[in-house]
C-alpha cells in the first residue's frame, strides 16, 4: 500500500487518554517534536520549530502506552501519518497531523527504562477440566494369609500417600 510511514522522536506532551471501544482499547496522546540545530553565531545548540502530532494507539499497544507513558518522557513513535483538513469554528483549513502508531517506546538515548512483559489477554478457551489420572491401580493380589478381604491387599496398607511401590505394581 502507499502509506506514509514515519518515525518521530520527541516528548510526550499530553497525558495518554485511554478508552474501551466496541472495536477494542484505544489511546491517544500528543507528542512534541522540536528540531535542534547548531547555531554557529552563538556557538551552541538552539531549538527550532516545534511540531505536535496526535498519536493513536489501538488494542494491546493502547493498553501498554496508557500504562507506561507520562508527560515529558522522551519517546519514539513509528506509524502511519494521516494529515486531516477540517473546518472548525468557522475557520477553514484547520489541519491536524495524526500518527496511527505501530510501535511506541521510550527513547533510551536520553534515559533508562525497565521493561515488564504484559500478560497476554485471556482467550475464550474451554473451561478448566480436571487433569485425567494416567496412573492405573495395581491389580489386586490375593490375600497373604488366605483370608477373604474387602478388596484391600497387604500391599495397599503399606502404600504411602497413594505412592505405588514397585513390588505392589508387579503382576505375577
Amino acid at each position: 500500500m502507499n502509506e506514509t510511514m514515519v518515525c518521530v522522536v520527541g516528548n510526550v506532551a499530553t497525558r495518554p487518554v485511554y478508552r474501551e471501544t466496541v472495536s477494542g482499547p484505544s489511546a491517544r496522546f500528543r507528542i512534541a517534536v522540536t528540531a535542534r540545530y547548531w547555531d554557529r553565531e552563538k556557538n551552541s545548540w538552539a531549538d527550532g520549530h516545534t511540531n505536535f502530532f496526535t498519536v493513536w494507539a489501538n488494542r494491546q499497544l493502547a493498553t501498554n502506552a496508557a500504562a507506561s507513558l507520562s508527560v515529558g518522557e522522551p519517546v519514539i513513535v513509528q506509524g502511519r501519518l494521516k494529515v486531516r483538513t477540517e473546518t472548525r469554528e468557522g475557520q477553514p483549513d484547520w489541519m491536524s497531523a495524526d500518527i496511527d502508531a505501530v510501535s511506541v517506546g521510550h527513547d533510551l538515548t536520553r534515559g533508562t527504562t525497565a521493561f515488564r512483559r504484559a500478560p497476554r489477554p485471556e482467550s475464550n478457551a474451554a473451561p478448566d477440566r480436571p487433569e485425567p489420572t494416567w496412573e492405573t491401580d495395581p491389580a489386586p493380589s490375593p490375600p497373604v494369609d488366605g483370608s477373604a478381604t474387602d478388596g484391600a491387599t497387604a500391599a495397599d496398607s503399606d502404600d504411602v500417600a497413594g505412592e505405588l511401590r514397585p513390588e505392589a505394581a508387579m503382576v505375577t
